[in-house]
């Protein structure tokens, strides 16, 4: 499963995990279980996905910094690009990606450029960590959006990306689902508030795609709320988080 996204050796270095990556991603002993955990539960997200449920994984560490031969970013498997492609392998013919966290989705990018049965779409502060995702390209499509920009234009440019997806015509939408856009956040400079993530929940469920999503970022005290407004407004019904 993990060798879809990633080489050997990093497979090597994450399970060896002797000594820190970097500065955002410490090894511990058990740093190889707890990534592949939550790698495993974007791979189950899909299949749920693709059998018309709807699912979203609480697990963490993030994914879509992570890089095939790096971790980075918090990230040492990137969750949601080893979902996509075990999803082509299972029967689905194309793949959406839609990335709505703060940070640009580096490591997915790197993945899964010039792929021809998958289009990315990241929506991302710029600048900000990792500094990447300017241009767009091939099977890629970057939204880089200003510091402090305004909630309204923000969510007219999530919802171009959006829409750019669809005209891709997928059979599977997988969400990189990060909440650090939200004005509280701590290492951001945006101003979304809860609303507009119950926005991009709704947007989801109007797709009427099979999909997933995954969490990424999002770090203020508010997230449960946040993920909380994203999921009722997806399924419509009332989601409990504690």
């Amino acid at each position: 499963m993990l060798l879809r996204a990633h080489s050997e050796e990093h497979l090597r270095r994450i399970g060896a995990a002797a000594d820190d990556f970097d500065p955002d991603c410490p090894a511990y002993a058990d740093t190889f279980e707890h990534a592949a955990r939550a790698a495993g539960a974007a791979v189950d997200v899909a299949h749920a996905a693709m059998a018309g449920e709807r699912a979203f994984s609480l697990m963490r560490p993030p994914g879509h910094h992570a890089t095939r031969d790096r971790a980075m970013g918090f990230c040492y498997f990137n969750h949601i690009a080893i979902a996509a492609l075990d999803a082509l392998e299972t029967g689905v013919e194309q793949i959406a990606l839609w990335d709505f966290d703060a940070h640009h989705g580096n490591g997915t990018e790197a993945i899964i450029a010039n792929h021809p049965r998958i289009a990315f779409a990241s929506i991302h502060q710029s600048p900000l960590y990792p500094g990447t995702g300017l241009r767009s390209f091939a099977n890629i499509s970057n939204f880089p959006v200003a510091p402090m920009t305004s909630r309204a234009e923000h969510m007219a440019v999530i919802q171009r990306a959006l829409k750019t997806l669809l005209a891709f015509q997928p059979s599977l939408l997988l969400v990189s689902a990060g909440f650090d856009a939200y004005a509280g956040d701590p290492i951001t400079q945006l101003a979304l508030e809860a609303e507009d993530f119950a926005t991009c929940g709704k947007w989801l469920r109007d797709t009427g795609l099979p999909a997933g999503a995954i969490l990424e970022g999002g770090y203020s005290d508010a997230l449960p709320e946040l993920i909380n407004a994203f999921l009722t407004a997806w399924s419509d019904e009332e989601t409990a988080l504690s």
